[in-house]
């Protein structure tokens, strides 16, 4: 073990002994309920009964944008995650599923993988120097650095070096990617795109299109409904739906709608109380719907990009299903993806209210583009 190691591994063990008085407060939260406790307990989180290919994601997109390796991939297949919402996701794949433990467990719990592959920013140092010492292949894929935080990992390039020096190979989304990706010291490096791009979006359930114009306000974020709703008067002969992207704002949000279709004499609903379209405006307060709302939706209003310090959400999903999408101009986080997409009217939250009168004149959103994943594929298969 280097010094680096060392010196690594006890600052994350201070670190833990630091945190528990939160750590052992947080499973109280319904958000942190399952993913706490299995990460930094170990409670009802074994290590995985089976080697081959281990998967690990952040959360729900980073999951569902697997799908197209997962189902290619030859050897079995493991899939650790870190949310909760992650962990409902990924295990609609049938695989052994688990939280990633806190980084002082995993030399005590990782096996013998064959293959650990990562996605994009997952950087623990722990993670691939276990899987290193285990004699697996580590690959780094859909890894990007986006313009905001290139000056963080350039003043920390010191410490990602070490990180690098641990991961066989990395697929970048760009170019751009790939040049800052080998200043921090990443050697094999190849530009693959982003492969979001190729995910197969599927329907969990399909609900008829109702006879009305489909507004979704969709993973919205604090702030956001109540700036949008503020500019949006509602139509004779529309559907309002509000998919909030966090269930712990799901009686906050409710409240607001409350009150805003009281306004303007419209009839509101919780879709836990009715699973269906009867109402004018319908909070969706249950997870794992959107895409089966894109496919019934007419307008979009893409959530997480109208307040500023979140960065946007994937735009491919409603574009699969041809909706108009409208998004505000805080996406830094999502832009690779927003080049894939034409179309996408961005607007500042105070112009909605002008745009309101012309949304059927906006174009349908678009896919421009398409990655090739046969390369990750190759060298994933290749080992196994």
């Amino acid at each position: 073990m280097s010094l680096f190691t060392l010196f690594y591994d006890l600052t994350a063990l201070l670190l833990y002994i630091a945190a528990l008085p939160f750590l052992l407060l947080l499973p109280l939260l319904s958000k942190y309920r399952h993913s706490i406790p299995a990460r930094f307990f170990l409670w009802k989180n074994p290590p995985f009964k089976r080697d081959g290919v281990w998967y690990h994601a952040c959360s729900v997109g980073e999951v569902q944008a697997l799908s197209p390796l997962i189902t290619q991939t030859k050897a079995p297949v493991t899939l650790s995650v870190i949310t909760q919402t992650g962990f409902a996701r990924a295990e609609r794949y049938g695989r052994e599923v688990r939280y990633l433990p806190y980084e002082i467990w995993l030399p005590f719990w990782v096996k013998r993988p064959k293959v650990l592959v990562v996605m994009e920013a997952e950087l623990w140092y722990m993670l691939f120097w276990t899987a290193k010492r285990r004699g697996a292949k580590t690959l780094l894929i859909n890894a990007r650095i986006s313009d905001r935080s290139w000056p963080r990992y350039r003043k920390f390039a010191f410490f990602y070096r070490h990180i690098f020096a641990q991961i066989d190979h990395v697929f970048a989304q760009s170019e751009k990617d790939r040049k800052r990706l080998r200043m921090l010291g990443a050697i094999n490096v190849t530009v693959a795109g982003n492969i979001k791009a190729a995910s197969a979006i599927a329907l969990q359930k399909r609900y008829p299109k109702p006879k009305r114009s489909v507004i979704t306000l969709a993973s919205t974020h604090k702030g956001e409904e109540a700036l949008l709703l503020e500019q949006l008067e509602p139509g004779e002969r529309e559907l309002l739906l509000v998919v909030p992207r966090h269930p712990e704002r799901f009686l906050e949000v409710e409240k607001l709608l409350g009150r805003y279709a009281k306004r303007h004499g419209k009839r509101f609903a919780k879709w836990s109380e009715m699973e269906g379209f009867d109402a004018d405006v319908i909070l969706i307060d249950r997870m794992g719907m959107l895409i089966d709302l894109y496919a019934i939706s007419d307008i979009v209003l893409l959530g997480g990009s109208f307040v500023d310090g979140i960065g946007g959400h994937n735009p491919l999903e409603p574009a699969h299903f041809g909706c108009r999408i409208i998004s505000g101009p805080f996406y830094f986080n999502q832009k690779p993806l927003y080049e894939l997409v034409e179309n996408i009217e961005i607007i500042r939250p105070e112009a909605l209210k002008h745009l309101r009168d012309r949304f059927d004149k906006i174009r349908s959103a678009t896919i421009t583009d398409h990655v090739d994943i046969e390369g990750i594929l190759k060298e994933i298969n290749y080992v196994v």
